[in-house]
């Protein structure tokens, strides 16, 4: 059934994030932390510079390996962190069993542990020094909603004794895995507020915290993260880091809407393939549309539509 596009332009809560992708410097160095810890499947690709890393059937993140690709600059905007959302609070329990034993051996740091209020979190940094959380969703009904349904985070001490007594025993992410958003270190928050919800279509979610936004697609608590906390001045460069990621919206006519909404913000994009995406596999599984556009600090963002 197509979904019809919210009256004022807006993407509702059938849109989801789909994958995303990490320039990195060696797969043989930063896989076993994706593969070991998070647990979630790799396939090799593209001649072996290409990992995508699943659960179950969902593609979650995609790793292109360039050897010559500089650190990224201190002062560059790019990510802040990618967030794999695992199903139940017994699949974060096992993530943190196998940190434990794991994340060192892989070349990875545990950087903390928060109760967000909709979310319970695990913080890592891969052996790169990409930012990744791991974390699930509390039901919607125990968020705290605000009276224009906007919602209510904040980051509370986690209880690593009860997560790991609730933990399942799995050593694989479990199916139902996926991304369940991006936060991103941007170098103007409002400018960049004004990008996701103007032109995207997406909904400020909470401005609670200082120098940050978060914003999302229908009453999700964000698929995207802003902040501009380490006073990032530069766009986006080529080196490691995030290259691109993926909005998922449910049909045609949600896609030509976003559309529509960029070309009325002057946004240049592109539509169809995608550049330098090698592998065959360049929109997400089963996209039959797209279109690609850069936000204002040149993080590109991929929208697709499944049919």
């Amino acid at each position: 059934m197509t979904t019809q596009p919210s009256s004022d332009g807006s993407l509702t809560d059938d849109t989801h994030l789909g994958r995303v992708a990490l320039r990195v410097g060696s797969l043989d160095r930063v896989v076993p932390f994706y593969r070991d810890v998070v647990g979630l499947a790799v396939e090799r690709e593209r001649d072996g510079s290409r990992a995508v890393l699943s659960a179950g059937e969902i593609p979650v993140v995609v790793l292109d390996e360039d050897s010559d690709a500089p650190e990224r600059g201190r002062r560059e905007a790019g990510l802040f962190h990618l967030a794999v959302r695992v199903p139940d609070r017994g699949a974060l329990g096992d993530v943190l069993s196998r940190a434990r034993t794991r994340a060192t051996e892989a070349g990875a740091t545990f950087s903390g542990a928060s109760d967000h209020l909709v979310s319970e979190a695990l913080y890592f940094r891969d052996p790169e020094g990409n930012g990744v959380e791991v974390y699930y969703d509390r039901p919607r009904e125990e968020w705290p909603w605000t009276d224009d349904r906007r919602v209510s985070m904040d980051t509370l001490a986690l209880d690593l004794g009860s997560l790991a007594d609730d933990a399942a025993g799995e050593d694989r992410a479990p199916d139902g895995t996926d991304l369940g958003h991006v936060h991103l270190e941007v170098t103007n928050v409002s400018r960049s507020r004004d990008f996701y919800v103007d032109a995207l279509g997406m909904r400020v979610r909470d401005e609670g915290y200082p120098s940050a936004s978060f914003v999302a697609a229908g009453e999700y608590h964000h698929h995207v993260g802003l902040n501009s906390w380490n006073t990032r001045s530069a766009p986006a460069g080529e080196g490691r880091g995030i290259e691109w990621f993926e909005v998922v919206v449910p049909d045609a006519a949600t896609l030509d809407a976003v559309r529509e909404s960029l070309a009325d913000g002057g946004h240049g994009f592109d539509d169809g393939g995608f550049d330098g995406d090698e592998s065959g596999d360049g929109d997400a599984a089963g996209a039959t549309d797209s279109l690609v556009v850069s936000d204002p600090d040149e993080i590109q963002i991929r929208v697709v539509h499944g049919g």
